[in-house]
């Protein structure tokens, strides 16, 4: 049962934390708005679409990807004026423990987290879609639309090869389709273009069919045919920002499709993948580490605790930075890159939490 203490407590850190990011977002709309608002003008932006397609995705967007920043600053800020105001001390003197103390923090990070995650998994994602589409049209077109010697393992045993393909006409050159039993190539399909359809349908242009059984081999030509692969353009022209489009579920498929297919730069979208598990508990790490350090009345006041906060979360994104770019290069795996920073934080908040008042 929550008692009336809890219900304060919860009520002053949701309240603090849905008031740091409202007063931060505002912030940063008026920063964005300032910045773009030249690109909108030489693009003729429908104002419909300035404030419907892009503001209206872009604020839950940067409020979950600063999500950690808000939570640590706002237990920070919340307790440093509870101790600042002898209440924690009056908490404590009644008989309750810091660790009975941590309940309705545990609750606040659970709701954050479990927001995060819904928003992250299934609501941002398809918001993305819609905002990177306004991006692409009115401020900076990031979209990948070429890309050249595409090699790509369609199922076992079946490779194909694009010496260049452009979106734009949807059109692939000197194409080549091959199919081994083993390590033996049993056939060998090559076009001097190959058009995309639609869902799996392409059409072969100028095209040659080898068929090899033992030291026979027979040669089919044509100028035309409808033929069926299992691929579509979005699984070799990828843009650095394609996983924000995609829901949690959908991030998954696309990561295991890869990977058969034998595509190697996927790194991104692992490391996002495990990112969005990570963060549900940097919630509750960052809580506990802004309770431990600001439940203690510092002569410095509530301004050291802030900026000891701070500082600590700048540090917490730096090292998520700093570890996505180690997993991109290949130097650690994207699951230990993703969980780095929880790790070396869940050990400052356990040796805090240890020195927290008893």
């Amino acid at each position: 049962m929550l008692t009336i203490l809890d219900k304060y407590i919860i009520r002053k850190f949701l309240g603090t934390y849905v008031f740091s990011i409202i007063l931060i977002i505002s912030i940063a709309v008026v920063f964005d708005i300032n910045e773009q608002l030249d690109k909108f003008l030489r693009n003729d932006a429908p104002l419909k679409a300035i404030i419907f397609s892009y503001y209206l995705n872009f604020i839950p967007y940067y409020v979950n990807l600063f999500s950690p920043l808000f939570v640590f600053i706002s237990v920070i800020f919340f307790t440093s004026k509870l101790a600042d105001n002898s209440e924690i001390i009056s908490m404590l003197a009644s008989g309750m423990s810091f660790r009975r103390l941590m309940k309705p923090y545990m609750i606040s990070a659970a709701v954050i987290a479990f927001a995060s995650f819904i928003l992250t998994g299934f609501v941002i994602p398809p918001a993305n879609v819609v905002r990177i589409q306004f991006q692409n049209k009115y401020i900076k077109n990031k979209a990948v639309t070429y890309a050249e010697r595409i090699q790509i393992q369609i199922e076992p045993g079946v490779i194909a090869f694009f010496n260049r393909y452009d979106d734009r006409e949807k059109m692939g050159f000197n194409f080549s389709l091959d199919k081994f039993d083993g390590k033996q190539l049993v056939s060998r399909l090559t076009a001097r273009r190959i058009a995309y359809d639609s869902a799996y349908h392409w059409v072969l242009h100028d095209y040659s069919v080898r068929e090899f059984e033992g030291m026979r081999e027979h040669v089919t030509t044509g100028i035309k045919a409808d033929t069926t692969l299992t691929i579509v353009p979005s699984d070799f022209l990828i843009a650095s920002n394609d996983f924000e489009q995609m829901s949690t579920p959908q991030l998954y498929k696309h990561i295991a499709r890869q990977k058969d297919r034998g595509i190697g730069n996927i790194q991104s979208f692992e490391i996002e993948y495990h990112k969005r598990f990570a963060s549900i508990a940097s919630a509750f790490i960052l809580t506990l580490i802004g309770a431990a350090l600001s439940s203690r009345k510092v002569k410095g006041g509530m301004g050291l605790n802030i900026g000891i906060g701070l500082l600590l979360s700048v540090s917490y994104i730096l090292f998520m930075t700093i570890s996505s770019t180690f997993a991109v290069s290949g130097l650690v795996s994207p699951f230990i890159a993703a969980w780095i920073p929880n790790i070396i934080f869940m050990a400052i908040a356990a040796y805090l939490y240890r020195k927290a008042p008893n």
